[in-house]
């Protein structure tokens, strides 16, 4: 017999903590495995769907940059889903942070939780 389900905000965080961890260290494969085969991805360039898209978008950026989340909201539509809504400060080497919304739908797949949307907003 299994044990309670993690709460959304553990889900989360145990999938987030591995993306900055990969984000932060420039390596743009092991960020694109935490995401689903079939994922939309959108950052602040055009949305691309897959895990090669999201290899090319973190490959494109800075070496030095490194991300910092807040969890804003989380809900659970499904058992197998949970989305979570985010602020996120980018910190680059020669720039001001950069802050965005992120919001993400994870799902439960045979190899653990994974990012199968990812949505950045940028409010100006």
């Amino acid at each position: 017999m299994s044990g309670p389900a993690p709460s959304e905000e553990a889900v989360l965080r145990e999938v987030l903590d591995r993306w900055r961890a990969a984000v932060d260290a420039h390596e743009p494969r092991r960020v694109a495995a935490l995401f689903t085969e079939d994922a939309i991805f959108q950052g602040l360039h055009p949305y691309s769907v897959g895990r090669q898209g999201v290899a090319d978008y973190y490959a494109s950026q800075p070496a030095g940059m490194t991300a910092a989340y807040r969890v804003l909201e989380t809900r659970r539509p499904a058992e197998d889903l949970v989305l979570g809504y985010l602020a996120v400060d980018f910190s680059f080497t020669d720039r001001p942070v950069l802050g965005v919304l992120l919001s993400v739908l994870l799902k439960r797949t045979g190899d653990g939780w994974r990012i199968g949307l990812y949505q950045v907003s940028r409010l100006e």
